[in-house]
């Protein structure tokens, strides 16, 4: 999905802000959120935003194969990295990273296999984005204080921006292929052949 203008100058406006004194490196949080061997040859980082109707698509129709067969197989490593779309997509990433590390693909799985439920819903995508969470056990008033932590919200734009500046990331789903000093990036949903054949360009010989 394309950045909406409105919506990349106020997350920039956003992430500008000053941080307060807490290091990301400080926040378990912001650690790196995937799955598969991490000595894997082939390391694939996917940028999404739970917002994003491409990456529910990708979810739904690819990665079950990139699964199986690429990161239980030991070819790859799979690592998220959040790229939100907007101020419901970042309150998302941010319930996601908030929960238990070992919650956190069950979760942002529930959340795209159901997106059309609760970020576009007639009613308000915040209040169905509570009950998702309160099935992923966070409370209420745990919800509201992540709701409210602007500190945490600014690291994750942070790093969005990061992601902009370091792979030219202006689409989600976007993806960088990385394997033996070979770098492809590649932007779009995308079928599993197409995505397999990307993993072995950059597979170390």
């Amino acid at each position: 999905m394309r950045l909406p203008r409105r919506a990349l100058l106020a997350t920039a406006a956003l992430a500008a802000a000053p941080l307060v004194a807490r290091a990301q490196g400080a926040d378990p949080r912001l650690s790196e959120r995937g799955i598969g061997n991490p000595d894997a040859p082939v390391k694939v980082i996917e940028f999404f935003s739970l917002t994003c109707s491409h990456c529910a698509a990708f979810h739904k129709e690819t990665y079950p194969r990139v699964k199986k067969e690429l990161v239980e197989t030991g070819a790859i490593r799979l690592i998220w990295r959040d790229f939100p779309l907007d101020q419901v997509g970042l309150t998302a990433a941010a319930v996601a990273r908030t929960l238990p590390a070992e919650r956190y693909e069950g979760f942002i799985g529930a959340l795209l296999s159901s997106q059309d439920r609760w970020a576009f819903t007639r009613g308000d995508p915040f209040t169905e984005l509570a009950k998702m969470a309160a099935l992923a056990g966070m409370p209420k008033a745990q919800f509201d204080q992540v709701q409210q932590d602007e500190v945490l919200k600014r690291a994750i734009l942070e790093q969005r921006m990061a992601a902009e500046k370091e792979f030219s990331v202006q689409a989600t789903p976007s993806f960088s292929f990385q394997g033996g000093g070979t770098v492809r990036n590649q932007s779009g949903n995308m079928p599993f052949e197409r995505f397999r054949t990307l993993v072995q360009e950059v597979k170390p010989v």
